[in-house]
């Protein structure tokens, strides 16, 4: 959530930077809202003085054994008075933080306007293999291999979902293995939060109200609170430390954790789309850090580094990107995404999004820190990055690792877990 004080005070920057991924941006709804909540805080502060003027007024009064009547008339009415501003106020505050909720993240001066197509490559990792003239996509590999039941995954959990068997399973849990054990070894505190969230932890982490429809909300019993199954991990390790103070010597603080993730959003019958490529549930370890505003760009260049890594030491060949505005997500303010080569359909594939959201989550979700002992406390800086994401990991290793015989070269990483440095097909 962007600060009121900075929309009153540069609602021309504001604006100008909202611009950047965004047709339109009316800022005037949100200051009109803001001036009349100041005016009702001055209106209910003014009346509270009166009325406490008045109180010591009357016990002058019935000290000295005059008549208290009148004041005690006008201290009703100002009573009367003060619940109407305060009802007033109250909905007017309402109305200022939805407004405030539903306006993005003010892009980072390096992030490019525009969507995907002026995204910047930035780094490049490996050569595209050397595949011969007809090899063969992920889909046709996993099928020859057992890897992968996508006919019996529709008929468990219907269109946008696969079943894992077999070497296919090994495979998968091998990688969220390899991902779990680098992060613990790197120091990162490891979780491994509930799959149902509540409706404040999508509001927190900036996911609702723009993506409220693309999740799978859970029906409340009469009475109960919203909930909803979390797309990413991101959402849960934010909401951790909703509502609280961080000591400055623990921070910053680094977390990890595995979770399946679970999206409403739809598959497509294109090629690109095949597969594991997109689907409505896929397994991630997520990276998450709580931060000094100070350490942030380090923070940022650290969750980059440790994605690249990881598919360095699988032998992808990838390439990292600067995302323009439109293309990151709304709550961030500056993205890469490291993209895994699919050599079937000749186009890279996202498997991170390495995010720093600057103090945009933690002003919804109210983690703050005390930069020194008496000093007023102020807002943390939150980043995440996939760490990582599996489903288009398994095509892009199928298809960069195959040979002409149809079988596939496991990542050494795995070996030990798959049990097996070759996956052959079926005879």
């Amino acid at each position: 959530m962007l600060d009121i004080e900075l929309i009153r005070k540069e609602p021309d920057m504001v604006r100008d930077a909202l611009l950047k991924r965004m047709d339109e941006v009316d800022l005037e709804p949100v200051l009109k809202a803001d001036r009349d909540r100041r005016r009702l805080l001055q209106e209910v502060e003014s009346a509270r003085a009166e009325r406490k003027r008045l109180t010591k007024e009357i016990g002058r009064q019935r000290a000295s054994g005059g008549d208290t009547a009148e004041a005690e008339r006008r201290a009703a009415g100002i009573g009367e008075e003060i619940d109407r501003a305060q009802a007033e106020l109250t909905g007017v505050e309402e109305a200022l933080r939805g407004l405030l909720m539903e306006l993005p993240n003010l892009p980072d001066d390096r992030t490019p306007p525009g969507g995907k197509e002026a995204n910047q490559v930035v780094r490049t990792w490996g050569e595209r293999p050397d595949l011969g003239d007809a090899p063969l996509d992920h889909v046709e590999l996993s099928t020859r291999l057992g890897l992968v039941d996508y006919a019996r995954g529709v008929k468990l959990g219907g269109n946008g979902y696969w079943l894992y068997t077999g070497q296919g399973a090994a495979l998968e849990w091998a990688l969220l293995d390899f991902f779990n054990r680098e992060h613990y070894a790197a120091g990162y505190e490891f979780m491994l939060p509930p799959h149902v969230l509540t409706e404040e932890s999508g509001y927190a982490a900036g996911q609702f109200p723009k993506f409220y429809d693309d999740v799978f909300h859970i029906q409340a019993t009469e009475g109960g609170r919203g909930s909803f199954l979390l797309p990413t991990a991101e959402t849960a390790i934010l909401n951790v430390y909703r509502d609280e103070i961080l000591p400055l010597d623990q921070l910053p603080i680094k977390a990890f954790a595995y979770t399946p993730c679970y999206r409403r959003e739809s598959g497509s019958h294109r090629s690109q789309e095949r597969g594991t490529v997109r689907g409505h549930q896929f397994n991630k370890v997520e990276m998450f850090q709580f931060t000094t505003p100070e350490l942030a760009e380090e923070a940022l260049t650290e969750l980059v580094g440790r994605t690249e890594s990881l598919v360095e030491k699988l032998g992808l060949h990838y390439r990292t990107s600067l995302l323009a505005a439109r293309d990151a997500s709304a709550t961030m303010r500056m993205t890469y995404d490291v993209e895994v080569w699919i050599p079937s359909i000749q186009t890279y594939k996202e498997v991170s999004s390495a995010s720093w959201a600057g103090d945009y989550q933690a002003r919804r979700a109210n983690i703050r820190y005390r930069p020194a002992p008496g000093r007023p406390t102020t807002l943390v800086h939150t980043l995440n990055a996939s760490g990582l994401a599996t489903s288009r990991l398994l095509p892009a290793i199928l298809e960069q690792n195959q040979r002409p015989d149809g079988s596939v070269v496991v990542p050494e990483p795995l070996r030990a877990w798959v049990g097996t440095d070759v996956i052959h097909p079926r005879r």
